[in-house]
């Protein structure tokens, strides 16, 4: 992939990681609710089977598209001193307010779901949250591996930093932009301020 001038990249790892505390939490919170009506499983079941949705829910968000993930890793392109990475509460931002309703939508169907089976569709929500995560550090793993943080553009970003629409990913040295390797905040003191061309930093 040719080197993209003036273009905005976003992190990779934050886009992945973007959605985690609305689903981990709200799933949480979803499964709290669900103990306190027996449901028609019954508490019990309900708890078994949403433990068992815990653990496949996670695994499947933790797996899916990894090798496409590898694959655009691999044939990383180094970014051009123009370009312009998006800060990181932006780019969760921008995340989330494009899909606050269908993660509103969700915790409401899963709250409803505990009328049938107690707090199984909220332990899944969560699930799905702590598979991301645990994808956003598998990432940083890739990032400190090959000292390159991984970004992508951002109109390419909109439906999955790994998607179709995808051709490859741009990177910067460790030091770049406000997010350390897998997307958490980086200590201000020791960050570098996104929304910046790229710097000697790459």
């Amino acid at each position: 992939m040719a080197r993209a001038q003036n273009a905005a990249l976003a992190r990779v790892a934050v886009v992945v990681r973007a959605p985690v505390s609305l689903l981990w939490w709200p799933g949480l919170l979803s499964a709290a609710v669900g103990g306190l009506v027996p449901g028609l499983t019954g508490r019990r079941i309900g708890l078994l089977a949403g433990a068992a949705l815990f653990l496949i829910a996670a695994a499947v968000a933790f797996s899916v598209r990894r090798n496409r993930y590898k694959e655009l890793a691999r044939g990383v392109t180094r970014a051009g001193r123009t370009v312009f990475l998006q800060d990181r509460h932006v780019t969760i931002r921008n995340w989330r307010r494009a899909r606050r309703w269908w993660l509103l939508l969700a915790f409401l169907a899963s709250v409803g779901s505990s009328f049938a089976v107690p707090s199984a569709a909220g332990l899944a929500l969560a699930g799905v949250g702590a598979g991301l995560w645990a994808k956003s550090m598998w990432l940083g793993g890739l990032e400190r591996g090959t000292d390159t943080l991984l970004w992508v553009r951002t109109e390419w970003a909109k439906a999955s930093p790994a998607g179709k629409d995808v051709s490859g990913y741009l990177g910067t040295g460790l030091a770049a932009g406000d997010a350390l390797p897998g997307g958490a905040r980086r200590p201000r003191a020791r960050g570098v301020r996104g929304g910046r061309t790229v710097s000697a930093a790459r």
